[in-house]
């Protein structure tokens, strides 16, 4: 553990990209096998250890120094893995403490029961720069400013190769990945994969305003709803199905209605949805099914999935990617009438003759309960990432009200000093005649750095009341709060929830009475599903 800590310390202080791409290619070069493949998979998200769950970790610290202690120092550092190596009983320093190879294989086989005592006996042994990258690597969260697809470029980088090539063959490796690493040294040959089986990168949209929608010639671009679902990959072979979130995490589990009927051998893009008789339900209906192990009859009946198909990438064993999109669509239509798979659809294909078209369209897009339109180049191939010039989003504009500030809490990792999470809250009336304010949203982001430390100063200043790290703060600032959208909520007090709520400004001018009332927001609801 020792040189898998040093590099997680030094990536945590590096500043630059290109500082953190050094880092990690230097590791790679000098680690072994399978150390270096897990610290990747570690980088990546991709090392889970079903049998440690973040809170027996501070059960187990909760043993050794005093609770309170403990939840005082945590509060301040605002990091577990990092309090708890840092408060941990010095123990002894012999025997050595296992590497990073024993203690993931040793923690991959481990059960629940048998988890919590491995990491005592280990943290005894270890020093607490030891102690914290352990902890990170079995908690899941390093939270180093290291992102996947750095983690990628320093593979692609290190076996000279390019991030395409690392991106198509990831999802069908698993970790230590010998087989890649084999390949990028030239040890042996590229490793196989089934690519109709695999997650393959999506192709992404750069946003577009209008200042730069003059530039759309109808003649090379066609146009499409943006739906308000999640963006989604279905890959089926030999009645084998998968479902890819647009990062790659496979979701197949959350939804078998879908799972289990698409029986075909193909693998296309497009958006997962809500659908019921025939009418797109809110985004806060597909919330419900996500993030779930396993979905019960009763919920599938009450949110039942559905994807709106908008590319065809494989069709059989072929691969079209190169094909233009134009030629794509037309592939994509003739597989859907021949195969016509249960709980789908396909996106629509807007027709506009002029760039005046696409500004109509867009204001019905609030109206309908849709996000805003695509707008996507004719004869572009589906390329991996967010190249510049073939695809456009164009989202409708933001709802805003302002908020009054009604708790903060500390942030983590950089932010763990400064109380940067804000609830805020709007006015509603009682029966008694007086207003009160309702929590109707959070947001930690939108802000400038200078502009943190104002708010930190001012809730410092103005706080009336503590519960644990939350702090409880005086009527006094009014925030205008952006989102994309508003919707019913059985599980917040004023019976609304934003979507996607940030920070646009401070209103440092404005009385808190002068703030909006809950019924501004209850005006904008998303009462009607669009169609």
């Amino acid at each position: 553990m020792n040189r898998f800590g040093e590099v997680l310390d030094r990536l945590v202080f590096m500043p630059s990209r290109n500082g953190k791409l050094a880092l990690i290619v230097d590791y790679l070069r000098s680690a072994p096998d399978p150390d270096r493949g897990y610290m990747i998979a570690a980088l990546c998200g991709d090392l889970k250890f079903p049998a440690v769950k973040r809170s027996a970790v501070s059960d187990l610290v909760g043993l050794r120094v005093d609770p309170e202690l403990y939840r005082m120092s945590r509060d301040f550092v605002g990091d577990t893995a990092e309090t708890a190596a840092l408060i941990w009983p010095s123990g002894d320093a012999e025997p050595e403490p296992p590497g990073l190879d024993m203690v993931v294989a040793t923690l991959l086989e481990a059960k629940r029961q048998d988890a919590v005592p491995l990491l005592e006996a280990w943290m005894d042994r270890m020093e607490a720069k030891q102690r914290w990258a352990l902890l990170k690597l079995v908690t899941g969260g390093l939270r180093i400013g290291v992102s996947a697809r750095l983690a990628k470029q320093a593979l692609a980088q290190f076996g000279a190769v390019d991030i395409a090539d690392i991106e198509q063959l990831w999802h069908g490796l698993e970790a230590p990945y010998l087989s890649l690493f084999c390949w990028l040294e030239g040890r042996g040959p590229r490793p196989e994969i089934d690519l109709r089986m695999t997650f393959h990168p999506l192709m992404l949209a750069n946003p577009i305003g209008e200042a730069e929608i003059g530039r759309i010639d109808p003649a090379h671009y066609s146009a499409e709803w943006k739906w308000d679902g999640i963006r989604v990959q279905v890959a089926a072979s030999e009645g084998n199905v998968r479902l890819y979130s647009r990062t790659g995490d496979d979701i197949s589990a959350a939804f078998p209605e879908l799972i289990d009927h698409f029986n075909f051998d193909a693998v296309l893009d497009g958006e997962l949805l809500v659908k019921r008789d025939g009418i797109v339900a809110p985004f806060n209906d597909l919330q419900q099914r996500l993030n779930r192990k396993s979905v019960s009859a009763a919920m599938i009946r009450k949110h039942p999935g559905h994807v709106r198909f908008y590319d065809i990438l494989f069709d059989g064993g072929e691969d079209l990617r190169s094909l233009t999109l134009d030629q794509r669509r037309t592939r994509l239509e003739a597989w859907y009438e021949t195969v016509t798979p249960p709980h789908s659809d396909l996106s629509e294909v807007i027709p506009f003759a002029h760039v005046d078209d696409l500004f109509q369209l867009r204001e019905q897009a609030r109206e309908r309960n849709i996000e805003g339109l695509m707008i996507k180049r004719r004869d572009s191939p589906y390329v991996a990432g967010r190249p510049k010039g073939p695809w456009f989003k164009w989202k409708r504009d933001p709802l805003c009200v302002d908020a009054v500030l009604m708790y903060a809490q500390r942030g983590s990792g950089k932010r763990s000093s400064y109380y940067s999470d804000y609830t805020f809250g709007t006015w509603r009336p009682t029966e008694e005649g007086r207003d009160v304010l309702v929590p109707v949203g959070k947001a930690y982001s939108g802000f400038t750095d200078d502009e943190l430390l104002q708010l930190d100063k001012w809730v410092r200043d103005h706080t009336t009341n503590r519960f644990g790290p939350v702090r409880e703060v005086e009527a006094g600032l009014v925030l205008e709060v952006v989102f994309d959208a508003v919707h019913r909520s059985k599980r917040h007090k004023s019976g609304v929830a934003m979507r996607f709520p940030r920070i646009r400004r401070i209103r440092w001018d404005k009385p808190a009475r002068e703030a909006d009332g809950l019924e501004t927001l209850l005006e904008m609801l998303e009462d009607r599903p669009p169609t």
